[in-house]
């Protein structure tokens, strides 16, 4: 992994950039690593940020049974917000991030140089996860997955009630809602938000995993229902069904059609704020939701941690280093594998105009 631009400053670096992925030479750990090292500490539990095989894994409280029910039995290690603890040279902390349950940015202090790794965030808060809270430093790293201007989200609960419109008419004309969503985060979010009173909720089997893995751990989330095999519809007039976003456009749907009445279909994402990947996708609904903050989250973020140098990562890098410089900052971009929102938000492999990113698998 390389980093483009920003010069060292005051000494040492306190983590550098490895083939890797983020390590900390000093505490001898990584962060969010894509190949096997001797410990990792993780920011959440999103495939692209945690992967198999670390000899030693530490997270927060609430990622762990995400990563456990991903990755099975692993030598892992919790440590709540705001508690500092020793690694070999270094003090790490954990600190809200605001992007699914459980998130965190990590904190990284060597010899007084205060490092702040992001993950994945998002500033609105969304009444599941801890909201993210700004941690001071020198030097931020920070993804831009929708750094460009035209990412500005509405409110939260505008976005619900445009849901739950789509959803009552659906249900007044006799017809089943599926929603696609990621299955750690947005899925939730949408559970939680959504006016439960217009009828009852089925979740995907991938959902539904999730959803039980995080109610163990303490997670308060409506009732759902998961989809089987043997599911009589009839049981649960004007359902809305949250599904996987891989599961839209699929044979896995023919299950939601009624007499004379396709289930209707919708997506959320952030990307659904472009028209030209609205008009891929082909769905007749679409909803502009992210679990990333967009354009004016980005900016009020790394304004409010006192940074000088701010490093980008995965999203529209390039352009957003270029704005950070204008700003005033010593600004890089760190190549990783991180991958932000993808999936099925691009079709065919494509990539958006500029340094976004390609599609990638399914989440978690």
């Amino acid at each position: 992994m390389t980093a483009q631009g920003a010069g060292r400053t005051g000494g040492d670096p306190v983590l550098t950039f490895t083939d890797r992925g983020l390590y900390c030479p000093a505490g001898d750990f990584h962060i969010d690593p894509w190949r096997p090292v001797s410990r990792a500490l993780i920011t959440h539990a999103h495939s692209d940020h945690a992967r198999a095989g670390m000899e030693h894994y530490l997270a927060t409280p609430g990622t762990a049974p995400v990563l456990r029910l991903r990755l099975g039995d692993i030598p892992l290690q919790t440590l709540a917000y705001g508690i500092p603890q020793r690694i070999g040279g270094a003090t790490v902390s954990f600190h809200p991030a605001g992007h699914v349950p459980g998130s965190a940015q990590i904190r990284v202090e060597v010899a007084g140089q205060v490092w702040v790794v992001s993950g994945d965030y998002k500033v609105e808060p969304d009444g599941l996860s801890d909201p993210f809270e700004p941690v001071p430093c020198h030097t931020f790293i920070s993804e831009c997955t929708f750094g460009l201007p035209v990412f500005r989200w509405e409110t939260q609960p505008a976005i619900m009630a445009r849901i739950d419109q789509w959803w009552g008419r659906n249900r007044d004309q006799g017809r089943v809602s599926v929603i696609g969503a990621y299955a750690l985060g947005k899925a939730q979010r949408i559970i939680a938000n959504v006016d439960a009173g217009i009828g009852p909720i089925l979740t995907h089997g991938a959902v539904e995993n999730v959803n039980a893995a995080l109610r163990d751990a303490g997670l308060r989330l409506p009732a759902t229902v998961p989809v089987t095999p043997d599911l009589d519809l009839r049981a649960y007039p004007g359902a809305l069904v949250v599904a996987t976003p891989s599961a839209l456009g699929t044979p896995w749907l023919r299950r939601f059609a009624l007499p004379g009445q396709p289930p209707a279909e919708a997506f959320a994402s952030g990307w659904m704020a472009l028209r030209g990947i609205r008009r891929r996708r082909g769905l007749a609904e679409s909803f502009v939701l992210s679990d990333h903050a967009d354009w004016p989250g980005l900016n009020a973020a790394i304004r409010a941690t006192g940074a000088e140098r701010v490093f980008v990562t995965h999203g529209y890098t390039a352009p957003f280093r270029r704005w950070l410089e204008e700003q005033g900052y010593e600004a890089g971009i760190v190549q990783t594998e991180y991958e932000g929102e993808t999936s099925d938000a691009i079709d065919g492999g494509d990539v958006i105009e500029g340094s976004g990113p390609a599609p990638g698998p399914e989440e978690p």
